[in-house]
């Protein structure tokens, strides 16, 4: 049961996109069908694994039901009609084209079914000059211009932790997906959803490339306030080799650290513009972290009404006692999961069994 209970999804999605958005929608009671070809998703082969399953692979698509479709064959074709037949969404990430040539565009999907949201999740869109480019995260981002932000002290880029274009799609997915729906109790019709990882990126940028969005010059980490420029959203290196950041900009942290510091007459450096201005109290900051251990640091800092973190492995991370107390990291049936982010009162959740593919029909 959930929110979204008696919503049917067919899931033609694989990789990581398409499926987060629906894992969100299985998390929260949709009934999800995914639908692999013979192959299966290739996340299902990707390390590590935990009791039978890939850790990836189950996170994203728990509480799914899974069948084996080859619809280059009739009978793959006719079964797939049949599932969206009695579908509300149907979700694909093939290239633009591809789901023509097997004869499932919006047109004929929807002239079988006239209500249902039809969602294609692509790198570029389904059409414009970069449509049928090859691409996943790292290339969406590098062509977004977040890549060249994405850099080290040498201003080199560097490959991005965090997918951002792909979560980015996944979560505009879903909220397109969700406000269609609405839509539709007004109407009675469905729709078609062209989410392009690249577009999903773009109003992410706005804090950080507002001069290049106007017009005018791309930001340079050395020179932007949120991406080194600044004191105060800065990383710094500690005696032991480790790290922890500064990561508020308010003057009221600035003017609490420095004090405690006795290097109040630094705060106008602090609340320079990016860049030189800032200079002085980078200095000071890069020097007075080495003097003690990360640990020391986060000890010290107990005390001081600052934004200020210590720079966490994930092993680290999910060992956090704010993670079991939220429960975000849950077991079931011998494996790890996520939760989802979202939960709501008087609801709770349980992590739903990860398909097996031993049991797909053929």
């Amino acid at each position: 049961m959930g929110k979204l209970s008696g919503i049917t999804v067919v899931d033609l999605t694989q990789f990581f996109p398409g499926p987060a958005m629906t894992g969100m929608m299985a998390d929260h009671g949709a009934r999800v069908i995914k639908v692999e070809p013979p192959a299966g998703d290739p996340v299902r082969a990707m390390a590590p694994f935990e009791n039978g399953h890939s850790v990836w692979f189950a996170n994203l698509n728990r509480g799914k039901e899974a069948v084996t479709l080859d619809l280059k064959t009739d009978e793959g074709k006719a079964r797939l009609w049949d599932l969206i037949a009695g579908a509300d969404v149907f979700a694909e990430s093939f290239r633009p084209g591809v789901m023509a040539r097997l004869g499932f565009d919006f047109a004929a999907v929807r002239a079988a079914n006239p209500r249902i949201i039809y969602c294609s999740i692509s790198a570029f869109g389904q059409d414009g000059p970069l449509a049928h480019h090859p691409a996943h995260d790292v290339a969406v981002e590098a062509l977004a211009g977040f890549l060249s932000v994405n850099d080290g002290p040498d201003g080199t880029p560097v490959i991005p932790a965090v997918p951002a274009a792909d979560m980015g799609a996944g979560l505009t997915a879903l909220s397109a997906v969700l406000m269609a729906l609405i839509g539709r109790e007004r109407t009675g019709s469905g729709d078609y959803l062209d989410i392009a990882m690249f577009d999903a990126m773009l109003p992410w940028c706005v804090h950080m490339a507002s001069g290049a969005i106007a017009g005018g010059e791309a930001p340079r980490s050395a020179t932007q306030r949120s991406l080194g420029g600044s004191a105060f959203y800065q990383v710094y290196e500690t005696a032991d080799g480790r790290h922890v950041v500064l990561g508020g900009r308010e003057e009221k942290f600035a003017r609490n650290l420095l004090r405690a510091l006795g290097r109040e007459d630094l705060l106008a450096s602090a609340m320079a513009e990016a860049g030189e201005g800032q200079a002085p109290a980078i200095a000071f900051l890069r020097e007075t972290f080495l003097t003690r251990t990360r640990d020391e640091w986060m000890h010290w800092m107990e005390a001081i009404d600052v934004a200020f973190a210590p720079v966490l492995d994930f092993r680290e991370a999910f060992d956090q006692p704010h993670v079991a107390h939220r429960g975000l990291l849950v077991e079931a049936d011998g494996r790890h999961h996520i939760a989802p982010p979202i939960r709501f009162s008087g609801e709770s959740w349980a992590a739903g069994p990860v398909p097996d593919p031993e049991r797909f029909g053929p």
